[in-house]
């Protein structure tokens, strides 16, 4: 029998790698449902979805390998960088999806969970305050009208799988849906800001710049807290804390 490996697990999510067969057990049946259908409408390489019964999904591994993660070592040449823009780039411009996601949530939404984290941090002393206060004034430039366009909602690097230069697939597609295409850049990016240059090369259109550093600090600031609270460290080398400590 194949061994189980566990990917990643936290109070809200588990995912399970058995053999090449991956296993998405989620506490909300709904962001599963949104997967699903993400997926199928996605004009970019996706898993195969071998069954999926509500709260499991069960989806066929992907060829190739990711260009990395958040507080680690990146990997890839510039081209793949640049082909990973490219793919990006075509779900941007694909019809939108029937539902916001993640990247479309309302500019008052954020500001108000905005002040909520960055009072928190501040009052609990889990960062000084002229860092907090530094990236509050950067990520407020990211709450201002965008033009909706199909977003991934979550695209890490370790979601995005390549063999050499060209792109096999993307995976969890649960928080897909309309939003900010600067939103999917900058967290796309977020960590290895080295690779910037290359991935908007790829992408092929002008880009604010000051959108994806606001984007950098406002995801980063909203991260932390549910970072330590779900056992993950945003102080470690390279996350989150560091992304912010760069705009200082």
């Amino acid at each position: 029998m194949d061994e189980v490996r566990v990917v990643v697990a936290h109070a809200e999510r588990a995912t399970l790698r058995v053999g090449d067969m991956f296993l998405k057990v989620d506490a909300d049946r709904a962001r599963i449902e949104v997967e699903v259908e993400a997926m199928s409408l996605a004009p970019v390489p996706t898993p195969q979805v071998l069954w999926c019964n509500p709260p499991v999904l069960a989806i066929a591994a992907l060829p190739g390998t990711t260009l990395g993660r958040l507080g680690g070592p990146s990997t890839g040449s510039p081209r793949a960088w640049a082909a990973a823009g490219a793919a990006i780039r075509k779900l941007h411009e694909a019809p939108l999806p029937p539902r916001p996601g993640r990247a479309g949530r309302s500019t008052v939404a954020l500001a108000a969970e905005l002040d909520e984290e960055c009072e928190w941090l501040v009052t609990n002393g889990v960062l000084p305050a002229d860092l907090v206060t530094r990236n509050r004034r950067v990520a407020e430039a990211a709450l201002r009208p965008w033009p909706p366009a199909f977003t991934h909602g979550d695209l890490q690097i370790a979601h995005v799988f390549l063999d050499g230069d060209e792109v096999t697939g993307i995976i969890d597609w649960s928080e897909a849906g309309q939003g900010d295409a600067l939103y999917d850049l900058a967290t796309f990016t977020l960590g290895h800001e080295e690779h910037l240059d290359d991935v908007i090369a790829g992408y092929g259109t002008d880009i604010d710049l000051d959108m994806i550093h606001a984007w950098w600090s406002l995801r980063s600031t909203l991260a932390v807290r549910w970072l330590i609270e779900h056992g993950f460290d945003p102080f470690a080398p390279g996350c989150e804390v560091d992304v912010l400590r760069a705009r200082m």
